[in-house]
Parts: C-alpha cells; sequence; structure tokens
C-alpha cells in the first residue's frame, strides 16, 4: 500500500537529519506563529494602554493553559499509540485510537466550557481577579473558555493525531490558519477604531480562529479519506480493546496531570503577582508570553520527533532512534544559548514593545532577565518528557511533572516571594528547570542504554 510505504520510508530509510527537519520545522514553525498570536493580544491590548485589560489577558491565562491538561490527556496520549501503532505494524488500532481521542477531546470540551460557566464566579476569584479587574476579566474569559473550550482543544488535538502519521506540515497549517486569522482580528475587534471591544475583543477573535482551524482539519479527513489513519468513524468506539484505553491514558493521564500543575503553579504566581496590582501582572503576563517563545522551540522539537522515537522504539530500530534524539538536541541547545543572551540584554526594548507605561517596563524587564536563563534547561526537560510520552513511559513523565511542580516549583514560589518579595518569585522556575535538566540526562542516558521491544535494527 503506498500510503503505509511512504510512512515507512519517513521513519525507518530517511536520513535522519532530513526525517528530524522535516517532522520538527513544521511544528517550530506553527509554534512562532502561535506564539505570535498570543502575544498579538497582549500587543493590541496594550496598545489601550490600560494595565486593566492587560490584567485580564494575563489572569485567564492558567484556565487557557488548563485547556492542555486535555490537549495532553487525548492528544499526546493518543499520538502516541498511532505512532507505536503504526511501528507495529497495527493500522487497525491506529484508526481505533484515532477515534477514540477525537470523541475524547470533543466531548471534553464541551464539559470543560458547561463547568467554567456554571461557576465562573468563584473561577474568576480564585485566578486573583478583583472588583477592579473583575468584569473585565469576566468579558474576556466568555469568549476564549465559556465559548471557546471545545474548538481550542478539539483543534490541538487533530493535529497531534495528524502529525503522528508523519504529516507535520498538514497539522502545522490547520494550526497556522487560525492563528494568523486571530492575529487579522484583533485590532479590528479590540482597538477603538474597530468594534472597540478590548480584552473581550481579543477573546471573540481567538474563539473565531479557533473554529476556524477544527473546520481546517474536519475538511482535511474528508479530502484525504482512504490516504489517512485518522480516522473519526464514531462505530470504532465499539470495537474498542482494553489496551488502547490503558495504552492512550498510560501516556495521556500523565501528561495532562503535568499540565494541571502547571495551572496550578500559574494560579499561585498570578495570586502572588496581583498583591502588587495591576501594573505588575501586566508585566508578568508581558514577560511570560515573551518567555514563550524559547518555551515553544523547545517543545516543537521535542513533539516533532515524538512519531519518530514511537515508531522506531516499537520496531525496535534503537539506533535510530537515539540518533534522532540526540541530533534534536545539538540543535535546540546551542540556538537556546543566543536567545538567553538575546533576551537578557534586550529585555527593557521588548517589554517596551507591548507596553509604553514605564512601571509595567521596570517589572517586566527584571521579570523577563531571570525568566529566560531557564530557557536551555527547559528545552532539555521537554525533550526527555517528549521521548518518555513518545515510549509510552508515562510513570516517568508524571515523576517529573511531579518534581517539576509539587517538590521544587510550587514551594520554591513561596519561599522565593518570602526571601525576595516578587522579584523572587521567577526564579522559582530557574532553579526547578536546572535541577530538573541534569535529572533528564541522567534519564536520557538510562534509556539509551535499554534494549528495545523489537529485534535491535542497524541504520
Amino acid at each position: 500500500m503506498a500510503q503505509e510505504n511512504a510512512k515507512a520510508y519517513l521513519f525507518e530509510e530517511m536520513p535522519i537529519p532530513k526525517a528530524v527537519m522535516q517532522l520538527s520545522i513544521p511544528i517550530v514553525v506553527s509554534s512562532l506563529v502561535t506564539i505570535i498570536y498570543n502575544l498579538a493580544d497582549t500587543f493590541f491590548v496594550g496598545m489601550l494602554n490600560d494595565p486593566i485589560q492587560n490584567a485580564a489577558v494575563t489572569l485567564v491565562y492558567p484556565v487557557m493553559l488548563a485547556f492542555n491538561a486535555v490537549n495532553n490527556l487525548f492528544g499526546v496520549g493518543t499520538s502516541s499509540m498511532m505512532s507505536r501503532s503504526l511501528g507495529s505494524g497495527d493500522y487497525e488500532k491506529v484508526r481505533k485510537s484515532s477515534a477514540f481521542g477525537f470523541y475524547g477531546a470533543l466531548f471534553s470540551g464541551l464539559l470543560f466550557s458547561l463547568l467554567c460557566t456554571v461557576f465562573r464566579m468563584p473561577l474568576l476569584h480564585l485566578l486573583g481577579a478583583d472588583e477592579t479587574t473583575l468584569e473585565t476579566t469576566y468579558n474576556y474569559m466568555f469568549w476564549t473558555v465559556c465559548c471557546g473550550a471545545m474548538p481550542a482543544i478539539l483543534n490541538v488535538v487533530q493535529a497531534y493525531m495528524v502529525r503522528s502519521e508523519g504529516a507535520s506540515l498538514h497539522a502545522s497549517i490547520g494550526t497556522m490558519s487560525g492563528c494568523i486569522l486571530n492575529i487579522l482580528l484583533d485590532p479590528i475587534f479590540i482597538l477603538p477604531w474597530g468594534l472597540n471591544m478590548g480584552a473581550a475583543g481579543a477573546g471573540l477573535a481567538t474563539f473565531v480562529s479557533n473554529c476556524l482551524a477544527c473546520v481546517y482539519f474536519l475538511t482535511l479527513s474528508r479530502v484525504k479519506k482512504g490516504k489517512t489513519f485518522v480516522c473519526m468513524d464514531i462505530r470504532k468506539l465499539k470495537y474498542l480493546s482494553k489496551d488502547i484505553v490503558l495504552g492512550i491514558f498510560g501516556v495521556g493521564i500523565p501528561a495532562s496531570i503535568q499540565n494541571l500543575l502547571n495551572v496550578v503553579g500559574s494560579t499561585i504566581l498570578n495570586n502572588f503577582t496581583a498583591a502588587y496590582g495591576a501594573s505588575a501582572v501586566a508585566a508578568m503576563g508581558v514577560a511570560l508570553k515573551l518567555n514563550m517563545i524559547p518555551m515553544q522551540m523547545g517543545m516543537g522539537f521535542s513533539q516533532g520527533i515524538m512519531p519518530l522515537v514511537s515508531y522506531n522504539y516499537a520496531s525496535g530500530n534503537r539506533k535510530r532512534m537515539k540518533k534522532s534524539i540526540l541530533f534534536a538536541a545539538g540543535i535546540v541547545v546551542p540556538f537556546m544559548l543566543v536567545v538567553t543572551a538575546g533576551y537578557f540584554l534586550g529585555a527593557p526594548t521588548l517589554i517596551r514593545l507591548f507596553m509604553k507605561n514605564q512601571e509595567i517596563v521596570d517589572y517586566g524587564s527584571h521579570f523577563l532577565r531571570i525568566m529566560c536563563l531557564a530557557s536551555t534547561f527547559l528545552c532539555i526537560d521537554f525533550l526527555a518528557v517528549g521521548v518518555f510520552q513518545a515510549l509510552g513511559m508515562g510513570k516517568n513523565a508524571l515523576i517529573f511533572a511531579i518534581l517539576r511542580k509539587v517538590v521544587l516549583e510550587i514551594p520554591l514560589l513561596f519561599i522565593m516571594n518570602a526571601v525576595y518579595p516578587l522579584y523572587g518569585l521567577p526564579y522559582a522556575q530557574v532553579i526547578t528547570e536546572t535541577i530538573l535538566a541534569a535529572a533528564a540526562i541522567v534519564m536520557l542516558r538510562r534509556i539509551f542504554k535499554q534494549e528495545g521491544p523489537g529485534i535491535t535494527k542497524q541504520v
């Protein structure tokens, strides 16, 4: 079958640099566009020169981050199972896994919206909204979460599934189409010369763009019917086996818990920062979004090699798997060192691009200079967790998640805020990622020494 032969060539025979770049570059480009789209909200809302509007976008961020818990449950879990099944040649299992992931994401997104709508007031107070920011924060959350959770989750999960069979370009086009539309709609919906909706306009633009991305993936599945293993046939759910569900959840649940812990950490950070006023919250929000650029690029490479790692692990080609991981690390680590230097030296200029308020620039420059120190270590951690997920080692990924948030970062937020109020908060991540990077290197070395599940092949 031509479809199967093409995928086999990509995963088994294509030169490693070419295979890694073919799988990763579209994701990295897509990640950059996604970052620009995330920064667009901050940029255009920042043009209003109203700290309350910017604070609203920052305060809702933990809820939108919680989307990733569902994305990882059904996106990471399903894509790992699909790639491993492709490697072992069980194509029917690939289709069943895909159907389970699609409908799991669909119903979870609807449930997420319902719960956030019903419990909106307690949620807003938990996020750190006060009398000053409450109304604006809810207006932004209404579009991005109450209306937008399902399309936001579904388009990301579909991108994971499309990527799992090596179609990184299509996955990236779907993601980027929504991001580009969001960037175009932001000024129209946010600014006084347009609809003058402020932060609420940013939320509406996000909702519309995520709907477009969903339409793209649904259309792609129709156009490629018979030429793709991605399946949305609800009848496949009747024939789900226990090993498929356990295989998906075995990787997806630890990845989901990791993101839920990220939400807890982000909420605690926002609450500590909120005590110093809307300007501090807005500055932290700008610094966090700028710091997403190196973070997303590191994550793009770790996600990009996941199908290649999963496939070769399942087929027993340990040498090719190892070379793929080392090649990706050899690209990402030097790049992150350069980005760190640029961020540290240019922090005030970067913050000033988004907010002209000098108080916010002063806060944000300090935050960004500390945050960027973690970038190189963070990319090593992402790479290790990506390998754990690709190999179905959900327990290892969960251990890392617990170490990152429960053992290290969350306690460090309390300690650093007590020792160095407000300005000490960003140091929690730097200390955490430095320790985890050392642990990641040790774990990857152990994995390289282990034998795979199949007969070890040579590249």
